[in-house]
């Protein structure tokens, strides 16, 4: 049966194609979780080789809904994830449609392909989102500027997870490493050649019961909220400079310092501990939790000659998955 090329509502001038494609990649927060939801500044990293890769296409079957969607990940994550994230894209595919003017027409087949494991705190839900917005947007022929498509992401978002700051939204499309600040996204200045791991504890955290949990302590505690995100701020700023002047062990030292900071207030775990540990003993240069806590990943900082020896160690503690992202400093180039 031949698919149709458009849909009802969309206009005839545009060139609407039979299958729409998009692409989003996973980030890691490398100083700044929380606080950056509280107006504070925070450093990302985009990690290009966990992508998720969308396909829209005119459903060829009749009856049903028309917001029906299907949803694959490769990661094979738990029933209850694939039916939160699912009922999360058909509301975005809504929004993007009463957003751009596009009425109900065919039905929507759209398939996810992801290697971003759930629940890690590597914006998984924020790179879906993303990559089924551009394959709406490829498939309709609609021209989308990126504030448009972030708008469309961090909807998306905060129905997910409440209050969003949006650095993931801006990160999961990003090329290289972010300073986010109160919604503004700028490239960052790097100085030297950076190597991070990001080790998966194999547990889930959650973002949402983390934030609640930051909420509920500053709340009982006068002056935590103010203290936890100034100390923050400062050691974001403090490894901001030390990646821009290429001083490597001084952004180390921030990393394990905010650690120290994120476990105070509740949001490692054992496994978390034991990683950051292993790392550090391994010769890391820093090491911490990275995303909203309560499980997920470790990112640890490390020279080159060290990383085979500081991924042993992790996958000893118990790490289940460990990604190498490098960061190229301004200048370099391979040989």
């Amino acid at each position: 049966m031949t698919l149709p090329t458009s849909a009802e509502g969309v206009s005839e001038t545009r060139r609407a194609r039979s299958v729409g494609t998009g692409r989003a990649h996973a980030k890691a927060i490398v100083l700044g979780e929380h606080a950056v939801v509280y107006g504070a500044a925070a450093i990302a990293l985009p990690i290009p080789q966990l992508a998720v890769t969308a396909s829209a296409s005119w459903s060829s079957h009749t009856g049903g809904r028309p917001d029906e969607l299907s949803y694959t990940v490769t990661s094979s994550p738990s029933g209850a994830m694939v039916t939160q994230a699912s009922d999360g894209l058909r509301e975005l595919t809504r929004e993007f449609n009463r957003r751009m003017g596009v009425a109900d027409g065919p039905h929507l087949d759209v398939l996810l392909d992801s290697t971003i494991p759930h629940g890690r705190g590597l914006g998984s839900s924020a790179a879906g989102a993303r990559a089924l917005v551009l394959a709406l947007a490829d498939l309709t022929g609609v021209e989308l500027t990126e504030d448009a498509v972030f708008d469309l992401v961090q909807t998306a978002e905060n129905r997910a997870h409440g209050r969003a700051s949006g650095v993931d939204a801006r990160t999961v499309g990003a090329p290289g490493p972010l300073l986010f600040h109160k919604g503004r996204a700028t490239e960052l200045s790097v100085g030297c050649d950076v190597l991070f791991l990001v080790a998966d504890s194999g547990t889930p955290g959650s973002t949402k019961e983390a934030v609640g949990l930051l909420r509920e302590g500053f709340r009982r505690r006068p002056g935590a909220q103010e203290s936890f995100v100034g100390r923050v701020s400062e050691l974001t700023e403090a490894g901001r400079l030390a990646l821009a002047e290429g001083r490597p062990e001084a952004l180390g030292t921030q990393l394990t310092d905010c650690h120290e900071l994120l476990r105070a207030a509740g949001l490692s775990t054992g496994r978390i501990d034991a990683l950051v540990e292993a790392a550090l003993r391994a010769g890391s240069l820093g090491a911490k939790i990275t995303g909203g806590g309560l499980g997920g990943c470790v990112i640890a900082q490390t020279r080159p000659e060290r990383a085979g020896e500081v991924t042993r160690r992790l996958h000893e503690a118990g790490a289940v998955q460990i990604w190498v992202v490098p960061v190229r400093g301004e200048g370099s180039h391979a040989q």
